[in-house]
């Protein structure tokens, strides 16, 4: 019981020494602010001790220790209310930027944004930006938007591709859901689809002697002037019946020379006109003479053909252009008008993604960041594609070039043919992927000729 006692008493003068050197302190500063009362269990008993004999109580150590943790405690509680009281004006700030965006018109919503201080969005230097807020924003025109400023916004929502690219996708389905908006969908059919292609019956090479010649030239002579012309018909296909469903995956297995291709470019609508192709083929019930497959599906072809001179990100630019961008805008324009209509704000980030790549007849598109991000190409962004003849970019990096060049564009469907040849299996693999997502969360549909086995699990 007296050991209680005395150490009760103990704490009891300890709180008294502080309460009084730290009114001593603030008297002699004039520092009113900041003060922290120390009340115990029990009030101060009267009649206490002078300084000097409780100073000589308590070790010295103790009692500075005690004021720094004081002192380093007040700091954080003033930095910590600092904190939030700019993040709620930086918020309040936003919150009232995008009132104003909101009470644009359609056309002027539409490419109007507000991008992140950190992100350049205040359009000046790196430092001004760096110092800014985390949660200031700017309003911003998507169409101006700088290369800088294109880049970190993708680098911000697609940090790592492997997790973050399915974050984004998932993102903007969400935001469409949110308000009832479901982008188009397309369903492939083919049924008895035959194709035959006409060809020249010719001997086998003669001997290189001057008679063989002679007749050679003749025979060559009388098939120009329509006489002993001896033709066969080849089929290609015969009788091919399958359906692409949307939000899938369809992989097309075969052995060289089996047809693949073929299929693959009557499904496009890309055959050559000097083949027969009879059957029917329909885009949602649609016949491909009736419409512009084009403007639907496009055809990755197994052959790397490109501009040696152009770099990579004007060749995906370049693609971008030329296929414009769809029903992105009419989709984009639908959502933000019933966005204002229930009074949702959406992520300014996916915002100002959404809108820039619904822009169109843009030089530099933020959809060619994108691409080339989650294709591995933005390391090789400004390296020519050269050719034979030009050091460019590696046979790996053209593949994929090949790939990105035709996702690049708003296709619902893609058709294509060997697109792993070249490519190593881990690149491969994220690259099938990227397709996934793109095919299960946007509803796109790829069929893919393929010539190695993989894992099933992958599609």
């Amino acid at each position: 019981m007296t050991t209680n006692g005395v150490s009760a008493d103990e704490h009891e003068r300890e709180q008294q020494l502080q309460l009084q050197r730290r009114r001593r302190r603030e008297d002699e500063e004039g520092d009113d602010t900041g003060q922290i009362e120390l009340v115990g269990d029990e009030q101060l008993a009267d009649g206490s001790d002078d300084d000097n004999e409780l100073e000589g109580q308590l070790p010295p150590s103790t009692t500075s220790v005690r004021d720094v943790v004081a002192g380093c405690f007040r700091e954080s509680l003033f930095f910590s209310s600092a904190e939030q009281q700019l993040q709620g004006a930086a918020d309040d700030e936003a919150e009232l930027k995008w009132a104003a965006i909101e009470r644009l018109p359609t056309y002027d919503r539409l490419r109007t944004s507000l991008l992140s201080a950190a992100r350049g969005g205040g359009g000046g230097d790196a430092k001004g930006a760096a110092a800014a807020p985390p949660s200031a924003f700017q309003v911003v025109d998507v169409r101006r938007l700088r290369a800088a400023q294109r880049r970190a916004v993708v680098q911000s929502l697609v940090a790592d591709v492997k997790h973050d690219n399915i974050r984004l996708l998932r993102k903007q389905r969400e935001r469409m859901e949110r308000v009832n908006v479901r982008p188009p969908t397309v369903e492939v059919r083919w049924r008895d689809v035959c194709v035959e292609a006409e060809c020249q019956v010719v001997a086998g090479k003669p001997l290189p002697t001057l008679w063989n010649s002679a007749l050679s030239k003749f025979s060559l002579l009388a098939a120009t002037l329509g006489f002993s012309r001896h033709r066969a018909k080849i089929s290609i296909l015969k009788n091919v019946t399958g359906i692409i469903k949307p939000s899938r995956i369809t992989l097309l297995l075969g052995p060289p020379g089996c047809g693949k291709t073929t299929l693959l470019k009557a499904l496009a609508g890309r055959l050559n006109k000097s083949l027969t192709v009879t059957g029917e083929i329909e885009y949602n019930g649609v016949k491909l003479d009736e419409f512009v497959p084009e403007k639907t599906s496009a055809y990755v072809s197994q052959y790397n053909l490109h501009v040696p001179e152009m770099t990579v990100r004007e060749t995906l630019d370049f693609s971008a252009r030329f296929q414009g961008v769809g029903s992105r805008a009419e989709i984009m324009k639908e959502v933000i008008r019933r966005e204002k209509e229930a009074g949702i704000t959406p992520d300014p980030d996916v915002d100002t993604y959404m809108k820039a790549v619904s822009m169109e007849g843009l030089e530099r598109s933020m959809q060619t960041d994108y691409i080339m991000k989650i294709m591995g190409l933005d390391r090789c962004a400004n390296i020519i594609v050269g050719d034979a003849m030009r050091r460019g970019i590696s046979g790996g990096e053209m593949k994929r070039l090949t790939t990105g060049e035709m996702i690049v564009g708003p296709c619902k469907v893609l058709l294509m043919d060997e697109i792993s040849t070249g490519l190593d299996s881990s690149t491969t693999f994220q690259i099938v992927s990227c397709l996934q997502q793109l095919a299960h969360i946007t509803e796109r549909k790829n069929c893919i000729s393929w010539l190695k086995v993989f894992r099933y699990e992958l599609l």
